[in-house]
């Protein structure tokens, strides 16, 4: 039997990983450390960073290996995360018969964020019982980016009382304003979904590289705000080679919330 640790390390920073995320990464017998290529070779360097720690004085092995890539140019695209996601389980499923070859034992398997939140892992957890293999999964949660990113501006994800939405750049995209919500967060982006929308009565509270030295976090009305986030992104990608960002929508409250633009600077 092979149990399946999946630990949540919310943005990065080795400082937000919990206790018990610590004790289980302690308690591995082998750690999953995936890659994602050259230009994003911090995201494992952060891993290996928190693995370092934990690890310290310890002979647990650690198996990284190459992370598959999405076909973005993929016209259908929930076929193409299938096929993703089962690229990724042979890529696991390599990784622990090669490193695991009695069948047995525990992996642990540092997740972003939380392993609950736009996050397959679990799905593809899932893929691999279905496949027969003797597995049972543990999560520990993650401090989310949807926490930093409200830390990070000091305000509340929701209005008192009131609902808010967490949904994609995609399907803000496609699907513009999502009814009955007045407080949107936005995961997943890649091109700036904000700009598709009318800016009149909307504020924008946006932060990249949440827990990282590099963090940075720009708020306002997106009128104006939306122009200055979309230059800096595209500097910020070319510099880095990668771009980790989220951001919160909000709708005038009409004087009647307590809204706060935070600490945020530009």
């Amino acid at each position: 039997m092979i149990t399946l640790d999946l630990i949540g390390i919310g943005t990065g920073n080795p400082d937000h990983l919990t206790f018990e995320a610590a004790a289980r990464l302690a308690g591995a017998d082998l750690v999953l450390l995936p890659r994602k290529g050259t230009a994003k070779a911090d995201l494992a360097d952060l891993r290996r960073e928190i693995c370092a720690r934990v690890l310290a004085g310890r002979a647990t092995p650690v198996a990284e290996f190459d992370m598959p890539q999405r076909d973005a140019a993929r016209p259908d695209y929930l076929a193409g995360v299938d096929a993703w996601h089962a690229a990724i389980a042979d890529a696991w499923a390599t990784a622990i018969a090669e490193n695991l070859p009695g069948g047995s034992g525990r992996v642990a398997l540092l997740v972003w964020g939380d392993p609950s939140l736009y996050d397959s892992s679990l799905r593809i957890a899932e893929r691999l019982r279905a496949r027969g293999l003797a597995l049972s999964v543990r999560v520990v949660p993650g401090i989310t980016s949807l926490q930093m990113l409200a830390a990070a501006h000091a305000i509340p994800l929701n209005r008192l009382g009131a609902p808010f939405l967490v949904t994609t750049g995609r399907r803000l995209r496609e699907s513009g304003w999502p009814p009955g919500v007045d407080s949107v967060a936005v995961m997943l982006d890649g091109g700036c979904a904000f700009a598709s929308l009318p800016p009149e009565g909307l504020t924008l509270y946006w932060s990249a590289y949440l827990g990282l030295p590099h963090e940075v976090s720009i708020a306002g009305p997106l009128a104006e705000a939306g122009a200055r986030v979309q230059q800096l992104r595209a500097d910020l990608r070319a510099r880095h080679g990668w771009i980790m960002d989220i951001y919160l929508l909000r709708r005038d409250a009409g004087g009647n919330d307590e809204v706060s633009h935070g600490p945020a600077t530009g």
